[in-house]
């Protein structure tokens, strides 16, 4: 292998532990975000509230702040260098009081002298004071004297002594006159406009967000079979633009189930019509087994049109309500009694569940039928959380096998080993089941039971 080819795989390698760890961060970041639109949108207001903050504060802090405090300290340290100078000018005023009322009352400075053996050793400098620091490079380049700044022990005086030849000059001033003390008020009224402004945009952005949430919610019901009669269009113009779309599209599939509805009792009147005379005319014919199993397909029609019938119309007539769930699963457990089937119920969680009650105990019950036709033994069981009630139908049947588990869920589909025949026989009961399911916004699937047959089990969002 030559050096080019080393080179190139080198590289190789090293782009996809980039692309690996660029994934890896990118991957990390989107399970940081909030998942939420009403959270996005609040970080999108707040982030760069905050950098625009943050680069306020530090521009005022570095340079407004920082070159007020060096001017008013050598302003100060200015008037110290004048005293000093004065002390040496006149050395006749003994007692210094000409100096003092000077400073005091001319330079608001408070000076006294001490011997030079009061003058303290230099102590570590407060790490964050920028007094400390301001005052101590102006006496350096000013005073040029021995210096000793106590910026911390009173918290409105500066105490600063300055070693003379013969004696130590003690100034106090002012913290004020040396120092720029009024970064804190605008800190203040910065912060506190932001959290004004703040809770203006979290409130404005609840008031967007909540049609958004409700259009959601109505969407959700009606995805679950539930009718949503106080919906209307509010908010932005784009969001009422959708909600329009989705009463639209809900007037439409209402619309075509209505149609669909009345053109199948249309069917169904003019093919009962027909059975009736098929009767009637084997009725006038007399009695011979030919007749008798003339009458037996009859019924057999008729059975397979009432099936026919109840698949196509499906459940779109009934309204959702509140519904005792284990009290279903006991009548259902009562019925395949009466037949002579061994079932046991029990149910776990908030009992009560808001579907449509006479189909979806027809969704279940059909699941049941098909295991007792089958099946000695029935275990029903349920289970509701706070986002699913989950049913389960387990048999010691034999069950369906695995590669035919989504077929036996298809109209009219007969198998000779399958468990999808009704009590009409014509093949719908898990179809119709599933239906019923799907209209609720859930689903039903088939799997392996504990008992040894088959589990079929039912699950709606709640």
């Amino acid at each position: 292998m030559s050096t080019l080819d080393t080179g190139l795989t080198l590289i190789r390698t090293a782009s996809r532990r980039v692309a690996d760890v660029n994934d890896r961060l990118g991957q990390a970041f989107k399970d940081w975000m909030p998942k939420g639109l009403y959270a996005r949108a609040l970080l999108i207001i707040i982030v760069p509230m905050v950098i625009l903050q943050s680069v306020i504060a530090f521009v005022f802090m570095e340079r407004h702040w920082n070159t007020v405090t060096r001017r008013l300290s050598t302003a100060v340290v200015q008037d110290i260098a004048a005293l000093i100078d004065v002390y040496k000018m006149y050395p006749q005023d003994k007692d210094h009081a000409i100096l003092r009322g000077i400073a005091q009352n001319r330079l608001g400075l408070v000076v006294d002298f001490l011997p030079v053996s009061d003058m303290p050793a230099p102590g570590p400098k407060p790490f964050f004071s920028l007094l400390d620091q301001s005052l101590s490079v102006r006496l350096s380049q000013i005073v040029a004297r021995p210096f000793w700044i106590d910026t911390v022990g009173k918290s409105s005086l500066v105490e600063i002594r300055i070693q003379l030849d013969d004696t130590v000059m003690r100034i106090f001033a002012q913290r004020s006159a040396a120092y720029a003390s009024n970064s804190e008020i605008f800190l203040f009224w910065m912060i506190g406009t932001s959290l004004v402004l703040l809770t203006v945009a979290v409130l404005f952005l609840r008031n967007q967000i909540r049609p958004i949430l409700r259009l959601a919610d109505a969407a959700e019901s009606f995805g679950k079979g539930r009718e949503v009669p106080d919906y209307r269009p509010r908010g932005a113009r784009e969001v009422r633009r959708a909600a329009q779309s989705f009463l639209e599209m809900k007037t439409r599939i209402e619309r075509s189930i209505e149609q669909r509805t009345a053109m199948l009792a249309g069917v169904s009147h003019d093919l009962r019509t027909i059975l009736t005379r098929f009767k009637l005319e084997l009725a006038l014919i007399g009695d011979s087994p030919e007749v008798e199993a003339m009458r037996k397909d009859v019924d057999e029609m008729n059975g397979m049109l009432k099936g026919y019938l109840a698949f196509a119309r499906g459940d779109s007539a009934e309204q959702a309500a509140p519904t005792h769930i284990a009290a279903l699963l006991e009548e259902l457990r009562s019925e395949a009694e009466r037949q002579d089937h061994s079932a046991t119920v029990s149910f776990s969680g908030q009992p009560v569940v808001i579907v449509k009650p006479a189909a979806f105990k027809r969704c279940v019950g059909n699941l049941v039928s098909n295991a007792a036709r089958h099946a000695d033994a029935i275990a029903i069981s349920g289970h509701r959380d706070h986002r699913w009630l989950t049913i389960t139908v387990d048999d010691d049947g034999p069950g369906i096998p695995q590669d035919m588990r989504e077929e036996v869920f298809k109209p009219f589909l007969r198998l000779d080993a399958a468990r999808n025949v009704d009590e009409g026989g014509s093949g719908l009961g898990l179809a119709i089941a599933r239906d019923i399911a799907r209209s609720h916004g859930g689903d039903i699937f088939l799997g392996d039971s504990p008992l040894g047959g088959l589990r079929a089990t039912v699950r709606v969002p709640v």
